[in-house]
């Protein structure tokens, strides 16, 4: 079954018309997108587009031989205009199939937003999901039908849509997922592939033709870390950065090592603002004893942060006062590190791990202070030695040191 990507952008298209913004000024060249339509074998056409009949012959191929048009916008959707010669697009309702005299089936799968799915069934077997913008599945409903080849959908706007169809086994490890519906919320270019990678996704430029069923091999995707390391200063949006690494994944589990504090009402709306940022499917452990759970099989593991770890490590072994730190304390917090490292490299687990990156030059007043500067970076530094993927966040911005 060949699928061709006739667009790949939100609704809007991409750079938006009118649009003065950084992101859409960049969009040019292959990042330059038209909404988002698929054609399925010369065949079967997903949604209507602007000029289809246009961006399918930019693409090589003809309209001339579609004989299903199918619809995924909701009902007041983008407004739609039928080119001359293809049948009228239909929309399937929730639940049903529909059998084309091309031999290929579809399913129209139920959604928590309006619009409507499609489940395509080549007449060999390879099997194409697809969801409209802003979309992900009902229900894990549809566990009965397998791991699919493809799947097309809206990565970046609903990675948890991606999350929900890896939980209800339509998409596994070979299952090549493409991201469409793309829009300027994004940087184009290196940032979107890098984004789309950990998410264990791709984008490919409008007319581009992919094979259902046959999983490319990218040499400039850096693939799915087993370990990252995300470091920034305060409020830097390494956590940010750090939770969209794992967004698409079901089943994480964030492990806070910062504990409560019961007295301090500023802290706990911190905490309360980190919670309900997370999808509701993680689950969160409040512990700094961390190599249990490296040591331990289980889904991904996102540990923020190794700076409070440090914190806590350092107050149980009374590593700030200075005759204990000179007669043990240095010695166990090195030990306690050692462990901690050999647990990560050793670990089969996904892993992201946050921390601060401190110091830059500035010494800290108190013998404790600097004591603390020096013992974070020396930790970070470990960490960043057994991690494939490492990234230093400024202003938002990431950077990839590894």
């Amino acid at each position: 079954m060949e699928l061709t990507l006739l667009g790949t952008a939100a609704p809007e298209g991409l750079p938006r018309v009118d649009c003065p913004c950084a992101n859409c000024s960049t969009a040019v060249g292959p990042e330059a997108r038209a909404a988002t339509s698929l054609l399925v074998d010369g065949t079967l056409l997903l949604d209507l587009t602007p000029g289809p009949a246009f961006a399918a012959a930019r693409a090589g191929h003809s309209l001339t031989g579609v004989r299903q048009v199918l619809l995924s916008h909701p009902h007041e959707g983008p407004a739609l205009g039928v080119p001359a010669g293809l049948p009228a697009p239909v929309r399937v309702p929730d639940g049903q199939d529909l059998a084309l005299i091309s031999g290929h089936r579809v399913r129209a799968l139920a959604l928590d937003s309006p619009g409507t799915g499609y489940l395509v069934t080549g007449p060999e077997g390879a099997r194409l999901l697809y969801l409209p913008p802003g979309a992900a599945p009902a229900a894990p409903a549809e566990q009965e039908v397998g791991e699919c080849e493809t799947a097309v959908l809206d990565v970046v706007g609903r990675p948890d849509a991606l999350a929900r169809l890896r939980e209800a086994g339509l998409v596994g490890s070979s299952t090549d997922v493409l991201a469409v519906h793309l829009d300027d919320t994004v940087p184009p270019g290196r940032e979107l592939r890098r984004r789309l990678a950990a998410a264990g996704a791709r984008a490919v430029p409008d007319g581009t033709t992919v094979t259902v069923g046959a999983y490319p091999w990218d040499p400039e995707s850096p693939g799915l870390p087993r370990r990252t390391l995300v470091l920034g200063g305060a409020r830097s949006g390494k956590s940010v950065e750090a939770e969209r690494r794992l967004a698409a994944w079901p089943d994480v589990v964030y492990v806070a090592t910062a504990g409560r504090r019961s007295d301090d009402t500023d802290w706990a709306s911190r905490i309360a603002a980190h919670r309900e940022r997370r999808p509701s499917s993680w689950r969160t452990e409040e512990t700094y004893d961390l190599v249990p759970l490296l040591e331990a099989e289980g889904p991904p593991l996102l540990v923020d942060c190794l700076s409070l770890w440090l914190t806590r490590t350092m107050d149980e072994i009374g590593a700030w006062d200075d005759s204990l730190w000179a007669k043990r304390g240095k010695a166990e917090l090195g030990a306690r590190r050692e462990e901690l490292v050999a647990a990560l490299r050793a670990t089969r687990r996904t892993v992201v791990n946050v921390s601060n990156e401190t110091g830059q030059g500035v010494v800290p007043a108190s013998p404790s202070g600097r004591r603390f500067r020096d013992e974070l970076g020396r930790l970070n530094a470990a960490v960043a030695g057994e991690s494939e993927h490492v990234l230093l966040v400024v202003a938002g911005l990431p950077t990839v040191l590894r």
